[in-house]
C-alpha cells in the first residue's frame, strides 16, 4: 500500500506489508498476485471461507431485494436469524449490534438492568473488545492502562480457579463473563469444572452468567457454541467474527429463562440487524452442521498433533480449530517469517501463535500448513 494511503488511516494497527485483493477457500492473493495459506481467517472471522457459495449467494440476493430499513421496522432476514440462533441456544432472545465489542457492552448494560447490580467479575488474561465496557472487563493491562479510568466495580479472577473466582464475587455482582477459552489471551481453555461452578456461583448470588463466545462460537471449537463441550448453559451470550463469514455483524443472545431485562428505548444500534449480514448469517447458521462439526474435530486434532511433533513448540492448546502454539522464541518472529514462506498466522501473547484457519480447511493444507511452519522455525 502507498505511503500516501497510510498517511490517511489511523496507526491503530501495525499492519504487515502485504495488501490482500481477493479470497478463495482457504487461500489470499495479494496485488502482486502471489497466494498465501490463510490460517488466521480474518482472526477467526472466515469460518466457511472466503467466497463461501451460501452466504455470497444470500449476501448477493438480498442485496438485489432491501439493504436497510431501520430496526424501527420488522425485516424478514433478521428474524429469521433470531429464530435459528434461538433453535441453537434452546431458547433465547436476540439482540444485534455491528462487533462482539458492541454485543459485550450490549451483555454489561443488559445485566446491570436485570439484575439492578453493577459488578461485574471478569477473568485475568481475558480480551471482550476496545470500547470503554468492554476494555473495562479486559484481563490485560497492556490493552487498558492508557485510557483509565475504566468503568469501576470490576473484579478478575484467575482461570480455572474456583477459589479466586469466589473471592472476586461481592454483593454487589450482576455479571460473570468467561470466554470458554480465552484467544487473544493465548487460547488458554476454561475447564468444564470451572465453567460449572461459575454456573453455581451466578445462580448463588443471584448474577447472570455470560459467556463471551465471540471468537469461539459458530462451530469454531468443534460444537456449534464451545460451552456445549462442557455441558454448561449459560444465560447470555456474545456472538460475532464468524457469524456472517466476514460481513460485519454482532449478537447477543438472552436465555428465555433470563429474558425480563431490555425494555423499548434501553438499547439500540442503528445497523444492527442490516438486512444483509442477517442473510449472510442465516447462510452461515445453516451450513454448520454436524457433518461440518466433526470435520472440524477431525482437522483440529490433526493440527494440533502436527503442531506438537514440530522441536520449538513447547505446548499446544485450544479445541476444534482455535489452536494455540507455545513456542520456545518470540511469536511476532514466526509470523513475521511465516508470511514470508506464504502462510498467516496470528500471536496471541509474546511466545504464543494462533492459528484459525476456515472450518472447511482440507487435509492436505493442514499438512501444508504444518510443513511450512516446519521450514520456518528450522531455518
Amino acid at each position: 500500500m502507498s505511503k500516501l494511503a497510510e498517511m490517511h488511516v489511523l496507526p491503530v494497527y501495525a499492519r504487515a506489508p502485504v495488501t490482500f485483493v481477493e479470497g478463495d477457500g482457504c487461500w489470499l492473493i495479494d496485488d502482486n498476485g502471489r497466494r498465501y495459506l490463510d490460517f488466521a481467517g480474518g482472526i477467526a472471522v472466515i469460518g466457511l471461507g472466503h467466497r463461501h457459495p451460501a452466504p455470497t449467494q444470500a449476501a448477493h440476493e438480498q442485496l438485489d431485494r432491501l439493504w436497510h430499513a431501520s430496526n424501527l421496522y420488522w425485516t424478514v432476514p433478521m428474524a429469521e436469524l433470531a429464530e435459528r440462533l434461538s433453535g441453537r441456544f434452546g431458547g433465547a432472545q436476540a439482540f444485534f449490534c455491528n462487533s462482539g465489542a458492541e454485543a459485550v457492552e450490549a451483555a454489561i448494560k443488559y445485566a446491570r438492568k436485570a439484575t439492578a447490580k453493577p459488578g461485574i467479575v471478569s477473568l485475568e488474561g481475558s480480551f471482550h473488545g476496545r470500547t470503554i465496557g468492554a476494555l473495562s472487563i479486559t484481563g490485560q493491562a497492556a490493552k487498558k492502562d492508557a485510557f483509565r479510568p475504566l468503568v469501576p466495580q470490576v473484579g478478575f479472577a484467575r482461570m480455572n480457579d474456583v477459589q479466586s473466582l469466589r473471592a472476586a464475587a461481592l454483593e454487589d455482582t450482576g455479571l460473570i463473563v468467561i470466554e470458554p477459552i480465552q484467544g487473544e489471551g493465548g487460547v488458554w481453555p476454561a475447564s468444564a469444572e470451572f465453567l460449572q461452578a461459575a454456573r453455581e456461583l451466578a445462580n448463588e448470588i443471584g448474577a447472570l452468567l455470560l459467556f463471551d463466545e465471540v471468537q469461539t462460537g459458530l462451530g469454531r471449537t468443534g460444537s456449534f457454541f464451545a460451552f456445549e463441550r462442557a455441558g454448561v448453559k449459560p444465560d447470555l451470550v456474545t456472538l460475532s467474527k464468524g457469524l456472517a463469514n466476514g460481513l460485519p455483524i454482532g449478537a447477543l443472545l438472552v436465555g428465555d429463562e433470563v429474558a425480563r431485562g431490555f425494555q423499548p428505548g434501553d438499547h439500540a444500534s442503528t445497523f444492527g440487524g442490516n438486512c444483509v449480514a442477517c442473510a449472510a448469517a442465516c447462510a452461515v447458521v445453516e451450513t454448520i452442521d454436524n457433518e461440518l462439526l466433526e470435520h472440524v474435530q477431525e482437522m483440529g486434532a490433526r493440527l494440533r498433533r502436527g503442531l506438537a511433533a514440530l522441536p520449538t513448540v513447547r505446548d499446544v492448546r485450544g479445541a476444534g480449530l482455535l489452536v494455540g502454539a507455545e513456542l520456545d522464541r518470540p511469536a511476532l518472529e514466526v509470523v513475521s517469517s511465516a508470511l514470508e514462506h506464504g502462510l498467516l498466522l496470528t500471536s496471541c501473547g509474546d511466545s504464543a501463535i494462533r492459528l484459525t484457519p476456515p472450518l472447511t480447511v482440507p487435509s492436505e493444507l493442514i499438512e501444508r500448513a504444518l510443513e511450512i511452519l516446519r521450514k520456518v522455525v528450522e531455518s
